[in-house]
């Protein structure tokens, strides 16, 4: 091997990392986590789909996926205080798990990053419908572009921006409940007969397996609570912030999001208005057109809020995977850079325009390609929450969750089942996905290793003593001289 070959490589190795501007606290990290989870825009955009698939199953369907997700919570916290990086899942995995896992989570992350923004953009028409009829794909483009452009804004301003659009669309979802609840039209028990309006008015029993196959989905609809992984790297104090952020988000989104399906199931007059999943109509008439308006409008705000968050938050793993080498060198140099605002502005053009172009693509193939994605992408965090604890890592002064191992042993195997239970095309679209990013792995990456797939983190979140400034690298056994150099996983594929 050559002189220059061994420079190369060391240079690859020992090259200062871009590093990110730590400018946030847990409230500012809490509520762009929150507005990314956007619980008003879900509750309106992708919850009628689950209406009309689960009718009144839907909120006890919804229920068990935030609890499934209280545990996927908890491997969050602890993962993203071990590894506080804007790569976020790809990185926790790739530390613990092994490269090879971390670039296919990587990928599924990249699917989900870039499909769910598009998908909640292109409900916006439905929702300025009563001021302004407009093409539901058209009005999600834009909608997606205007995201880009306050993405390339400084952070802290953007937590600001969508504090107040976040409190707004809690204020449509509260009117909802409100509205729901003071028109019941059948009791409690409903929410557990699972019942859908079929063919000529009748109802139809809810089967378990279609539940369980609804998780998927019910698990993107509070999936955004891992923002707060990565944003670790703008959070102030991330071993305590994160923690408390994912935490904190998945909560309050829970309440948000669950409190008016529950009322909309007891409040719609019968089973077919309830499968139709049209919010709007019902809160017109369970109120007046102004009201109804009011909700439309707010719910249409929450919606441009979601995509300014979503648009942030991919724009952090794009920037993250080049910083870390994932790429040919030429776009790792273009997507690393920084704007004046210190933040990735071309990487986040290159999530926010393409996105657009996503606003007309068929918006049930969006659904089932995400649900399969989230699943999948949690069920490998879940498995490298299992490796947490060994080696250095287990030393490593961060969040440690209750009940492990119990916590991910259970978590793999609900996840592995509800994958099994998705349509055979979802699985296929994002099984033929992954299969290209593992050729390429194999191709590219995996020969390169000396070079490609560096996983780092921030200088500053790599110290484990602050006293005698040792720094604990969780590929490592022991403390080493600080320095910004990428940190490669314990466990290399």
């Amino acid at each position: 091997m050559t002189d220059t070959h061994h420079k190369t490589v060391a240079d690859a190795v020992t090259a200062p990392a871009p590093g990110l501007k730590r400018s946030i606290g847990v409230v500012g990290g809490t509520l762009l986590t929150l507005s990314c989870v956007t619980p008003a825009s879900t509750l309106f955009v992708v919850v009628p789909d689950l209406f009309g698939s689960l009718g009144t199953a839907t909120a006890l369907t919804i229920a068990i996926g935030s609890l499934l997700c209280v545990a996927v919570a908890f491997c969050y916290s602890e993962l993203g205080t071990l590894i506080p990086s804007a790569g976020g899942e790809y990185a926790m995995v790739s530390t613990m798990a092994g490269r090879l896992a971390g670039w296919l989570v990587f990928v599924l992350s990249l699917l989900v990053v870039m499909i769910v923004p598009p998908v909640i953009a292109m409900g916006t028409a439905d929702y300025l419908a009563p001021i302004v009829h407009l093409d539901p794909s058209m009005t999600g483009a834009g909608v997606m572009l205007l995201a880009t452009l306050a993405g390339l804004l400084d952070l802290r301003a953007n937590a600001w921006i969508t504090g107040v659009f976040l409190v707004l669309e809690v204020i449509a979802a509260g009117v909802v409940a409100v509205l729901g609840f003071s028109h019941g039209h059948r009791g409690m028990g409903s929410l557990v007969s699972m019942q859908v309006a079929g063919a000529h008015g009748h109802a139809d029993t809810v089967t378990a397996m279609l539940v369980v196959s609804g998780l998927a989905i019910a698990l993107f609809i509070t999936q955004g609570f891992s923002t707060a992984v990565y944003l670790s790297e703008e959070l102030e104090n991330p071993r305590r912030n994160v923690a408390r952020t994912v935490l904190a988000t998945l909560a309050i989104s829970t309440v948000v999001i669950l409190v008016p399906v529950v009322a909309i199931t007891l409040g719609a007059s019968d089973l077919s208005e309830l499968t139709g999943g049209d919010i709007s109509s019902m809160v017109t008439a369970w109120s007046n057109s102004a009201v109804g308006t009011f909700v439309s409008l707010c719910v249409a705000l929450a919606i441009i809020n979601a995509g300014i968050v979503m648009v942030i938050q991919n724009s952090r793993v794009l920037f993250a995977s080049a910083r870390d080498k994932a790429w040919p060198g030429p776009v790792n140099t273009v997507f690393s850079r920084l704007g004046r605002f210190g933040s990735p502005w071309v990487a986040t053009l290159a999530v926010g325009v393409p996105g657009a172009v996503l606003c007309f693509v068929n918006l049930d193939t969006l659904y089932g390609v995400t649900g399969v994605s989230v699943t999948g992408m949690y069920l490998l965090v879940a498995v490298a929450a299992l490796l947490a604890r060994r080696g250095s890592h287990k030393h490593t002064p961060a969040w440690r969750m209750p009940l492990w191992p119990a916590v991910p042993v259970l978590l793999i195997a609900v996840l592995a089942y509800i994958l099994t239970q998705q349509e055979a095309s979802y699985l296929l679209w994002t099984g033929g996905i992954t299969a290209v990013a593992t050729l390429y792995w194999a191709l590219y990456l995996r020969p390169r290793r000396d070079t490609r797939w560096l996983v780092s983190l921030p200088e500053d979140a790599r110290i484990a003593d602050p006293a005698d400034r040792t720094v604990t690298i969780p590929a490592q056994a022991g403390p080493v001289t600080p320095a910004p150099a990428p940190v490669t996983g314990e466990a290399q594929a």
